[in-house]
């Protein structure tokens, strides 16, 4: 049975003080109650820890500037990888700039176990991991609960994404029949269920990936990735490549069993339409990108269908927003147009976003931070 006790404690030193005393700390059942739509909260980043099945799970949630408390906003869970934690994601995806600009709420789960790494952590991947972590899907469903039940939050408009190994969880959170998220997005972590090995060919087992109702999948993939290779390979919990497991959730949707494809000078994109339920399956396969979220060297155009002379260029996390805002329909995606960094240059260390936030010659990886390899 899981049960929660919440604390909150501000992560922004400008945002420290709470309004209304709710965040303090050993938050009550009362106050959230109390805290659904109408009570305003003040803006920031915040700390969280919750009781789930006897174990304390850690978190992080971004409140924006526009948040009043009166109207409903979409809500975004940022997955980690491993031997990473959900204060770096967050210098990765940048989901929090996102979400200040933008007006939803973020939030970030740690991982129940404990990552190679001091202050890391990964995840306890049902039919994946050996290890002896907790109910990762009970912790998510108890998290997006007290979202619900202590922020001002539209269930209609919850939506996840997942990088490497936190890829690897969100994907098997859907496929365990949890129909919580509208459209889910993947960057160097897509699966499709558990891999094995069938007349000498490593395939999704079927079995294993039974989602609840069609979601809205868009995947961000890397040809130079060496953890896990588009082509397939790498490490017994990936194997079989990225456009296996694209072709598998196109299936597990009901869409077009062919994709429509643009070649790009940097990226190719692959949409599968005709999907169940108005969902659909976008893919990039991005030239340059090695296992790194590639949220500032990457440049996608967008067009809007109702206006298709208003072009504009964003970057992944950007590109997956918008995704997400129209479930998978409302806007027209092409090719990636922008390499910001050359095939010569090392990408910027971790604790500055990964592969997102400038180019340099000699990037060395922050010492505090995990290097890209080691998040998994």
């Amino acid at each position: 049975m899981t049960t929660s006790t919440v604390s909150h404690r501000a992560r922004t030193g400008v945002f420290a003080r709470a309004v209304a005393g709710l965040f303090l700390f050993g938050f009550s059942a009362v106050a959230a109650e109390a805290a659904t739509c109408g009570s305003p909260i003040e803006p920031g980043q915040y700390g969280l820890t919750f009781q789930s099945g006897g174990v304390e799970r850690e978190a992080v949630y971004v409140i924006p500037p526009s948040y009043t408390g009166k109207k409903k906003v979409p809500l975004v869970l940022d997955f980690h990888g491993s031997n990473s934690n959900p204060t770096v994601q967050l210098g990765r995806s940048h989901w929090n700039e996102v979400a200040e600009r933008e007006g939803f709420v973020v939030m970030a789960l740690a991982g129940s176990l404990k990552g190679e790494l001091p202050n890391t952590h990964a995840w306890n991947v049902p039919g994946v991991t050996a290890g002896d972590g907790a109910d990762e899907s009970a912790a998510i469903r108890e998290l997006l609960k007290l979202a619900k039940e202590t922020l001002c939050i539209d269930a209609t408009k919850v939506y996840a994404s997942g990088y490497s190994g936190g890829g690897r969880m969100l994907s098997q959170y859907i496929c365990n029949g949890f129909g919580d998220f509208a459209a889910a997005g993947f960057v160097m972590g897509l699966r499709a269920g558990t891999p094995v090995e069938e007349n000498g060919v490593w395939q999704p087992r079927r079995e294993s990936c039974q989602p609840s109702r069609p979601v809205s999948i868009i995947a961000f993939s890397g040809k130079k990735d060496h953890v896990n290779p588009f082509e397939g390979g790498g490490r017994a919990y990936w194997r079989y490549g990225g456009e296996v497991a694209l072709n598998r959730w196109a299936e597990l949707n009901g869409c077009d069993t062919r994709a429509s494809l643009e070649t790009g000078e940097n990226a190719d994109v692959a949409t599968y339409a005709g999907c169940r339920a108005g969902t659909s399956v976008v893919s990039y396969v991005i030239a340059s990108a090695d296992h790194a979220w590639p949220a500032r060297t990457v440049r996608f155009r967008l067009a809007s269908n109702n206006d298709d002379k208003a072009i504009r260029e964003v970057d992944a996390t950007d590109r997956m927003w918008e995704f997400f805002k129209a479930s998978g329909g409302e806007m027209i995606a092409t090719v990636a147009v922008n390499a910001a960094c050359s095939d010569k240059q090392k990408t910027a260390a971790i604790s500055d976003g990964g592969q997102g936030t400038r180019c340099t010659p000699t990037s060395k990886p922050d010492s505090n931070a995990p290097s890209v390899s080691d998040d998994l």
